[in-house]
């Protein structure tokens, strides 16, 4: 597969939402992926998502398939995987590398908690992924941070 497939699980299954960036013969146009929201022009919305009294959070399998309905429920194109499982009921942590940026979680089964940040630029919405986590995890509580990264001042 590739040089990180002995360190853990690397998931290479494209998104449905990914396109072909350049039209044969014709140069790429370059786009500038900035949001502009309320009259604030910034790179992409970063959330922090910390889910309590959760579930499903030491099979990698499980959280690969849970982050990428996450992304595309959010508009995203999925360009890489991997995951790390600590041991047999260890935690995970994992990435999924995003065109758009990425979603990255940390879970410590024993205290039913998992750490995930969601960054996305252009005009995906990374709230949109919020329910496809919920029915995923079942969590108790989420608390939920946001953070408008790149703010253009």
């Amino acid at each position: 597969m590739n040089a990180l497939s002995p360190l853990g699980m690397v998931s290479e299954l494209p998104s449905s939402n990914q396109t072909e960036l350049e039209t044969a013969g014709q140069p790429e146009e370059q786009k500038d992926y900035f949001v502009e929201k309320d009259g604030v022009k910034f790179a992409g919305t970063h959330l922090l998502v910390d889910l309590w009294g959760a579930s499903n959070l030491a099979d990698p399998a499980h959280i690969d398939r849970a982050l990428r309905e996450a992304a595309e429920a959010a508009g995203a194109t999925i360009l890489h995987g991997h995951f790390h499982h600590f041991s047999p009921n260890g935690g995970v942590s994992g990435v999924l590398v995003l065109a758009e940026s990425h979603i990255s979680i940390h879970t410590w089964p024993e205290r039913d908690f998992a750490a995930i940040d969601i960054f996305m630029c252009g005009a995906c919405n990374p709230y949109h992924g919020i329910p496809a986590l919920k029915a995923a995890f079942n969590p108790a509580s989420i608390n939920l941070g946001e953070q408008r990264r790149g703010l253009v001042v």
